[in-house]
């Protein structure tokens, strides 16, 4: 084995957790050698993969950005060529950018307990090439790149016009004085209604089902106060707690007292468009608030498309494309020159790599995940999963320095693998607690939860905070040399 490249650690995936996990491990041990494995030819991830119009944050940029490099431009809810801007600067500044090796996909892991390391095998461009490490941390999110939800409309061969995912949108999409429909009511189809409207397109949404949506201010106005009375990263850390808090307190009230987060939501829609019947008929679903992901549009962009009657919502159902658009079971036709189909992204837990562990393939769907981040019974291996329920960053950086942490004890005390061991008998649970449809479609490849801790994947960062920061990493943890 002596003749392939060995390094402690290998990151997988050069997004926002990428980056960020390259940060803990050149602060925490700089004598650790690592490197971060990027199958696309960019940093940057989701937010340089997705090019479509408008595309942004759905969460605020204080707890989107990182902690150690606090955003601090005007909008909170920022566009995607920001955030790219920010995460480039980020690897740029930290030195993080010159340990990626772009081009590198990985295919497969194999553990060996023997040698106490994986072995990891790359693509780069059609040749096959491997390389050791002995801890190998996956941060490549949970959205399958290559390949978008397909819910096999019907006859949509026959449809004349242009049909564009928004996963692959084309550079050249002239969309100004064209008939647009996009099909979907989901975070990208309530970001691109109003994007298309401003670029001149007659938009119509059809959707379904509803979804909640509400509106967030574009700029933080409490941030550009904090900002002008502390002292930059102070500035930064308090307008993070004050959204931490703020997302916490929406998330709980919807699951502890639903039908009052409804009205909630149901009377700021309402204010928006200055129609109960336009909510009643387009805005009000029939799940609960956060069942499924609430969606923000910022200064209500969406509602005033839809009120100043740049953009339409239809609900309903497709019976067939036809030629010149889209028939539905009402009977009704929507003419369309281009169709958008916001129909949702297909969740690849682990980048879809296949893990063996001495030879024995580990499915993701047959695993039980511990702290959110490792797997039972799989050494020396953690996975960066976001929150469903406030930003993915904010757990991204607590599992990232959890790791460190990790990684800390174990060169401290001599150990060569650590593995986290299940009791006998753990009830187990569904990973995330969205009825989404995405989820949904995912139940056989996503691990599980156990009933207890350290066995939970919690949504709520102030618990995880205390734990993966200083919780005892030697909890149902077995070393080994």
């Amino acid at each position: 084995m002596s003749h392939l490249e060995h390094l402690d650690v290998v990151v997988v995936g050069a997004g926002l957790s990428g980056i960020g996990a390259g940060y803990r491990l050149s602060t925490t041990s700089p004598s650790r050698t690592w490197a971060i494995l990027e199958a696309r030819e960019s940093l940057g991830g989701t937010w340089d993969l997705f090019r479509y119009p408008g595309v942004r944050s759905d969460s605020d940029m204080m707890t989107l950005g990182f902690p150690f490099e606090p955003w601090t431009d005007p909008d909170a809810i920022a566009d995607g060529p920001k955030i790219l801007d920010y995460l480039r600067a980020t690897a740029d500044k930290y030195a993080i950018t010159e340990r990626i090796r772009f081009g590198h996909a990985v295919v497969a892991a194999d553990w060996s307990s023997d040698d106490a390391r994986w072995t990891v095998t790359v693509d780069r461009g059609g040749v096959r090439e491997q390389l050791t490490c002995s801890f190998l941390y996956l941060c490549s999110g949970y959205y399958d790149y290559e390949r978008p939800h397909d819910p096999q409309l019907p006859g949509i061969e026959t449809f004349e016009g242009q049909v564009v995912h928004p996963q692959f949108w084309p550079e050249d999409l002239d969309v100004s004085g064209r008939k647009v429909v996009v099909i979907g009511s989901g975070a990208t189809a309530v970001t691109l209604v109003p994007a298309l409207a401003d670029r001149g397109a007659d938009v119509t949404m059809l959707q379904r089902t509803p979804t909640w949506i509400t509106s967030l201010p574009r700029r933080d106005r409490a941030r550009d106060v904090l900002q002008k009375v502390l002292p930059g990263r102070i500035a930064g850390t308090a307008a993070r707690y004050k959204n931490v808090i703020g997302t916490m307190g929406v998330y709980e009230l919807s699951r502890r007292r639903p039908a009052v987060m409804r009205s909630l939501l149901a009377k700021g829609a309402a204010r928006s468009l200055g129609s109960t019947d336009l909510v009643a008929d387009h805005f009000t679903p029939t799940y609960d608030p956060w069942d499924q992901r609430l969606c923000v549009v910022p200064d209500g962009d969406l509602f005033e498309a839809v009120r100043s009657g740049r953009a339409h919502v239809v609900t309903d159902t497709i019976e067939t494309f036809v030629p010149h658009g889209i028939r539905l079971d009402s009977g009704r036709e929507l003419d369309a020159d281009v169709v958008v189909t916001a129909t949702g992204l297909r969740i690849k837990l682990a980048g879809g790599i296949a893990l063996r562990v001495d030879g024995q393939e580990r499915a993701t769907g047959d695993l039980t995940v511990y702290r959110g981040m490792m797997f039972a019974d799989v050494p020396n291996l953690a996975v960066c999963v976001g929150y469903v329920n406030a930003s993915w960053t904010l757990r991204a950086d607590l599992a990232s320095r959890y790791v460190c942490r990790l990684l800390d004890h174990m060169e401290q005390h001599g150990w060569r693998t650590a593995t986290p061991r299940a009791p006998g008998g753990m009830e187990g649970r569904p990973l995330l607690p969205l009825a989404s449809g995405y989820v949904r479609r995912a139940d056989a490849e996503l691990p599980q939860q156990g009933d207890g801790a350290p066995w939970l994947m919690r949504q709520n960062y102030l618990l995880d905070r205390r734990d993966m920061l200083h919780g005892d990493v030697t909890e149902a943890m077995a070393f080994a040399r």
